[in-house]
């Protein structure tokens, strides 16, 4: 049904759960590891980590995509660029910002954590989402790529072993951890689902970018309320995310809205998928 369709039994449904049966135990071991050690999450360097790879990945995802199209090599390449450049800077300041203690809370006469939230994604949504090339790479790309990309999501369980650790709020870290680990894990099964190319599988990644989005706006809605500023309405025993720390502050501060717009260039393609499939019915 689509340019990367291919035979259930190939990539069989229960392969996705069956892929859960070492992800899952892998993902709770990890979380035993940073509560019981918590020097390592500490130290920042998971957090650098698992961003770089990520990043990594987005830039060679990018590359192999802007490959499959029929624009011409100086066409991909302006194009790669004009993506990568502006997110290797914004990651780059985001670190550093981070390191230098920029987003502790009344450093700035400005909100600069929500600033670092929003902003990324008030500019970079709208080019992402309305750009002929990026729809040209996403109707190249495979559907699965974006999807089995937030894998790394599974790394929020760093909230969850700092709220157990009475470190962070319960009212921020639980319902925030819980979410970005339940979309890493179920991230494995949507992208071998969405892989099939059937409309089963196309619903399962588009309800699994609604629940990826539905965790940030919950995540966000609790930082906010946990956080001291003028919308604070939660005081609790313990600082909040917002209190701007290192290595923590790299979620809001990165994390958060660079995998907004993945969830949304995801959406993207899904609708362009569907939309095919509807016209050559």
């Amino acid at each position: 049904m689509t340019v990367e369709a291919v035979s259930p039994a190939i990539v069989p449904s229960r392969d996705a759960w069956r892929g859960l049966l070492w992800f899952a135990p892998l993902t709770s071991l990890w979380l035993l590891v940073i509560y019981r050690w918590p020097a390592i999450p500490a130290t920042g360097v998971p957090t650098t980590a698992h961003q770089l790879a990520a990043h990594g990945l987005i830039a060679l995802g990018l590359w192999l995509g802007l490959e499959r199209t029929s624009l011409t090599p100086a066409q991909r390449r302006t194009t790669w660029l004009a993506i990568m450049i502006p997110d290797t800077l914004w990651f780059a300041f985001a670190w550093s910002a981070a390191i230098d203690g920029v987003f502790h809370a009344g450093t700035a006469s400005f909100p600069v954590l929500p600033s670092a939230i929003f902003l990324p994604v008030i500019v970079g949504a709208p080019l992402l989402l309305l750009s002929k090339r990026i729809g040209l790479v996403l109707d190249a790309m495979p559907a699965s790529w974006l999807v089995m990309l937030q894998l790394y999501r599974v790394f929020g369980t760093w909230a969850i072993a700092a709220w157990l650790r009475g470190t962070l709020p319960g009212a921020f870290a639980a319902p925030a951890g819980i979410g970005d680990m339940l979309t890493g894990l179920l991230a494995l099964p949507a992208a071998i689902a969405v892989a099939t190319g059937t409309d089963k599988g196309l619903r399962a990644a588009t309800l699994w970018n609604v629940l990826g989005l539905a965790d940030f706006a919950v995540a966000i809605t609790m930082g906010v309320m946990t956080s001291p500023g003028p919308w604070q309405l939660i005081v609790p025993h313990v600082q909040s995310i917002g209190a701007g720390d290192y290595p923590g502050v790299l979620t809001p501060a990165f994390v958060v809205p660079s995998s907004i717009m993945l969830h949304m260039v995801s959406l993207r393609q899904l609708h362009r998928r569907n939309r095919a499939d509807i016209a050559r019915q």
